[in-house]
């Protein structure tokens, strides 16, 4: 384990997730069901989702060599940078109208967040953290803790943190962030 994977990952996720619609579908299903069971089925539907993408990156250094695999994941970095800079264009999104019972609300929070996080954002970052750091459980630790705290933070206090957090301006600072990423590792392909 590499402490240090683990807290440069922490953060990149973090922020990758923090105004995503995970966050807002665990913040309405927290409002019509008990708290910690949506929380229960949201962080076991993150875990799936780490171990695929940890996996998934893992696989894909062992398969091609060190420098196509920094070019593949300086790419992966930049398209990141770009959807997150095209998302901080659009309206922050609204919270679903849907209500939810809160019978089975641990299956039903598991069911919305592992669907949902399907090609996320963060489920890539990941990948390419993993792909990028050789260190799986280092990159899965970091991944899975910065997701259960958005994950919290959404259930315990979701509306108030988004009235000092601007979607935006989160979502225009995890571009910049995902832009360094690949720069560094273009430079690493270079190298």
């Amino acid at each position: 384990m590499k402490l240090y994977v683990v807290l440069l990952t922490f953060p990149v996720i973090f922020l990758g997730e923090l105004p995503d619609k995970t966050m807002f579908a665990s913040l309405v299903m927290a409002t019509r069901a008990k708290p910690l069971q949506v929380w229960l089925g949201a962080a076991c539907a993150f875990a799936v989702h780490v171990a695929i993408a940890v996996t998934i990156g893992t696989a894909v250094f062992a398969l091609l060599p060190r420098r196509a695999v920094d070019g593949v994941v300086a790419a992966m970095f930049l398209a990141g940078a770009v959807y997150a800079a095209w998302l901080s264009t659009r309206p922050p999104e609204k919270e679903p109208d849907e209500p939810q019972s809160g019978r089975g609300a641990v299956l039903s929070a598991f069911i919305v967040i592992f669907i949902a996080e399907w090609g996320d954002l963060t489920q890539i970052l990941t990948a390419n953290l993993a792909a990028r750091y050789h260190s799986p459980a280092s990159v899965a630790l970091g991944a899975l803790l910065a997701l259960w705290a958005v994950a919290a933070l959404a259930i315990v206090g979701g509306k108030t943190l988004l009235k000092f957090l601007d979607v935006v301006t989160i979502r225009r600072i995890t571009a910049v962030v995902l832009t360094g990423l690949a720069a560094y590792t273009a430079w690493l392909a270079l190298r």
